[in-house]
């Protein structure tokens, strides 16, 4: 019989872990200066005047300067990522996808509220439901937690100690100031105490910087003398004053020792604190509601009060709360702003500019960002109202759109939906074509008006396909001379920012993230499938295009060209999945090896370059100077369905490497080998198609080996299978599963369905 005593550890090694523990937690506390006297503050001010000077805008600024910036290629061009966004204090958990334009323009705007030298707007993100909004606050908030644990995001407020009857040497009730270190001085603080050597502690609810002890003539001359070239200081630290409540203290202490300031110091203790959105500590988020953010309630006859000094006794001290108090010297979130009535975020007109708010018989001095998010909708109406004139210069608005680059949508459920989620395999492509319908519900028909004539006819003809194509790949559409796909190419980010002017820009209707995650969970419960796979995601879109009534975007008219087509873009997207269950069977079967459509393409590239520039070139089997083999290239171009017009198409390929080489050329010098993947992807997909169309029987009969294969098992098929097909369908299977993220399940599933819609004939 086993005991539960058995499993304890000894009670010698217990005890040690525990030491251990302690000691750590100790270090830690002593590490991270949490409780300190004003003097040791100022010393630490001496040495860091910027770190310790900064307003709630400067504070943010550094936090997105902390870590630093990425630069991402994107078809449009290069964008600046800030890396606060992949969260890597948190293992990317929950991180931004997207959204480079939305993070430059907040950059932007903390970054002129810093030269400003304080908050004065409001930044409202604006956007469909489901763009991301609360997660790009949820960002801003985790890393300001975060920075505020380290040593360059130190933060302090302080607190007011008054020491107990055991201490009292006459005057007003303080005899000798505790030292720290088990004694009392008469020049040391009261900031070591311990608690039954305190009477009273009064703390401060808006956490005051400590600086605004200072008087404000000496502490801007300390700024102006301390603080390096190019910081600005803000009006917070240069001009600010200390709140209502530590302002009396201060003054009625000050009267007390007949203006000793020093004396009235030793009652300060410094104290660092941390921002916290789960604690509430300058770090808020403010829902929809019906009350101003802050209150006021009057301490005088609280208990610890009564053992105060007879010349603080007769103060009428108040405690402050709500919001704006819990969200001082850090953030504030107004979530859907504008779902509130007008009356209830009226006072954010004087709130926002001047940095105050009056509650009660006081007005409360504030140090923080205010940030708010809208749908457009709300903001729509927002604007007709009168008021919105008033507010129109205390808010910064930031269009916060829906993706538009599928690549970056697949991202969002990759990483949202994991298996152990849904408890199923989640078969390949599933997260591809659920991101591919939804950017597609979102594109807008182009106007070719708004282009010059040679640009206007190519863009009225991109379906909605192609122009998700030209966004996520820079890839244009098939059948384009070199000069078209260079011209519509080099025009991808005017074709993007289209419709920014208009009311019902691209990227403000179609199906939201939210809603699409929802269906790629209702998925994995389909019955008829073992794994989450996007034959099960189909069904799931059948059904939600038929609620009309219930989504917006589905409401929209169809237009030529197929845009708004929410259920034909199934089709659409159907197809896309089928290419790809075709292509990675054929790659699987080991026909022919990838790198070898890699080399037929170099090889006409090298005889392209010596045609082009008239030379000759080395026979590698003959070791003979030979002319360029103009048999091959035409062969070559007749399979990449190049016309006439061959010339164009060969300088062409030339100029698309020689850019190539041109971007990678500090990645691995001039003569590194060219990816012709990267550089040719349609290409090289028309040399896969013409090989395998050559081969459709032989893949016909693969398939259909390998289905038998899957649905009756390995041991039934190998007594009837001859031992070559054996061997084919065998292998197909392990690369499937190696190469491609496979199960037997979903293999079978994929296999089924493209020899019913691509070989049933």
């Amino acid at each position: 019989m086993s005991s539960s005593a058995n499993d304890d550890a000894p009670p010698d090694e217990s005890l040690d872990s525990l030491l251990q523990i302690g000691l750590e937690v100790r270090d830690a506390y002593t590490r991270n200066k949490r409780v300190m006297s004003f003097d040791e503050l100022y010393a630490l001010f001496l040495g860091h005047p910027d770190r310790y000077a900064r307003n709630a805008a400067q504070y943010l600024k550094d936090v997105f300067d902390y870590f630093g910036t990425v630069e991402v290629k994107t078809p449009r061009g290069p964008m600046t990522r800030w890396r606060l966004f992949d969260v890597p204090f948190d293992d990317g958990r929950d991180r931004l996808i997207g959204q480079e334009e939305v993070q430059a323009r907040v950059y932007r705007a903390v970054a002129n509220y810093v030269r400003e030298g304080g908050v004065n707007k409001l930044v409202l993100l604006h956007g469909p439901n489901g763009s991301a909004k609360s997660t790009f606050v949820a960002c801003l908030a985790r890393a300001l937690e975060h920075y505020s644990t380290l040593d360059e995001g130190a933060l302090y407020r302080f607190n007011w100690i008054f020491p107990s009857q055991k201490l009292q040497k006459g005057g007003i009730g303080f005899g000798g100031a505790y030292d720290g270190h088990g004694g009392t001085t008469a020049a040391g603080t009261f900031a070591y105490l311990d608690d039954d050597m305190i009477d009273a502690k009064l703390v401060d609810e808006l956490r005051d910087n400590p600086l605004l002890l200072i008087p404000a003539k000496r502490r801007r001359e300390l700024l102006d003398e301390k603080l390096p070239a190019g910081f600005v200081a803000s009006d917070y630290i240069r001009f600010g004053d200390l709140g209502h409540k530590n302002k009396q203290i201060f003054e009625a202490l000050l009267v007390a020792y007949k203006g000793d300031y020093l004396k009235v110091l030793r009652h300060v203790q410094v104290e660092r604190f941390y921002l916290s959105r789960r604690y509430r500590m300058g770090a808020v988020t403010v829902e929809p509601q019906l009350a101003v953010d802050a209150q006021a309630r009057q301490l005088t006859m609280d208990r610890s009060l009564q053992a105060l000094p007879p010349a603080l006794q007769s103060l009428s001290l108040f405690q402050y709360s709500g919001e704006l108090v819990d969200a001082n010297r850090g953030l504030i979130e107004y979530s859907d702003l504008l779902k509130r009535p007008l009356e209830a975020y009226k006072y954010l007109l004087g709130t926002v500019e001047e940095a105050k708010v009056g509650v009660d018989n006081t007005i409360l001095f504030l140090d923080t960002f205010f940030i708010g998010s809208s749908n457009e909708s709300h903001l729509a109406v927002f604007k007709e109202v009168p008021e919105f004139q008033s507010f129109k210069g205390r808010i910064e608005l930031v269009r916060m759109p829906y993706l538009l680059d599928y690549k970056e949508e697949q991202h969002i459920y990759e990483e949202q939906i994991q298996p152990g989620a849904v408890g199923k395999h989640i078969a390949p492509h599933t997260a591809h074509v659920t991101a591919l319908w939804a950017v597609l519900t979102r594109m807008r028909k182009p106007l070719p008006e708004k282009y010059p004539k040679s640009l206007a006819d190519l863009v009225a003809k991109l379906s909605p396909i192609e122009k998700a194509e030209l966004y996520a790949r820079g890839q244009a559409p098939l059948g384009l001379s070199p000069e078209q796909t260079k011209e519509l190419t080099s025009a991808i980010d005017k074709i993007w920012g289209e419709s920014d002017a208009y009311p019902n820009y691209e990227g403000r209707t179609g199906a939201s993230p939210r809603e699409v995650k929802t269906l790629f969970l209702n998925a994995a419960q389909n019955p008829r499938y073992a794994c989450v796979s996007p034959l099960a995601v189909f069904d799931e879109m059948e059904e939600l295009v038929k609620n009309i009534t219930v989504y917006e975007f589905l409401k929209q008219e169809p237009l030529p060209g197929g845009y708004h087509e929410n259920k034909k873009f199934i089709q659409l997207v159907r197809e896309r999945f089928l290419d790809l269950v075709e292509d990675e069977v054929r790659s699987s079967m080991g026909l022919v090896e990838e790198k070898q459509y890699a080399e037929l393409l170099g090889k006409y590239v090298t005889h392209v370059s010596h045609w082009t520039k008239k030379e000759k070139l080395r026979n590698q089997a003959t070791g003979r100077l030979e002319d360029p083999d103009e048999e091959m290239m035409t062969e070559v171009e007749r399979t990449l369905g190049v016309g006439p017009k061959s010339s164009d198409f060969r300088h062409e390929v030339l100029s698309r490497i020689g850019a190539w080489s041109i971007e990678h050329a500090g990645q691995g010098g001039a003569g590194q080998r060219v990816d012709y993947a990267q550089v040719f992807p349609r290409q090289l997909q028309l040399l896969r198609e013409a090989y395998f169309e050559q081969r459709k029987k032989l893949l016909k009969k693969t398939n259909e080996d390998l289905l038998v294969y899957l649905a009756d098992g390995a041991e039934k098929t190998r007594a009837r299978m001859d031992k070559e097909s054996l061997e084919q369908v065998e292998t197909t299977i392990a690369n499937l599963k190696a190469r491609h993220g496979y199960c037997e399940k979903c293999a079978k599933d994929a296999v089924s369905y493209l020899l019913r819609k691509r070989y049933a004939a």
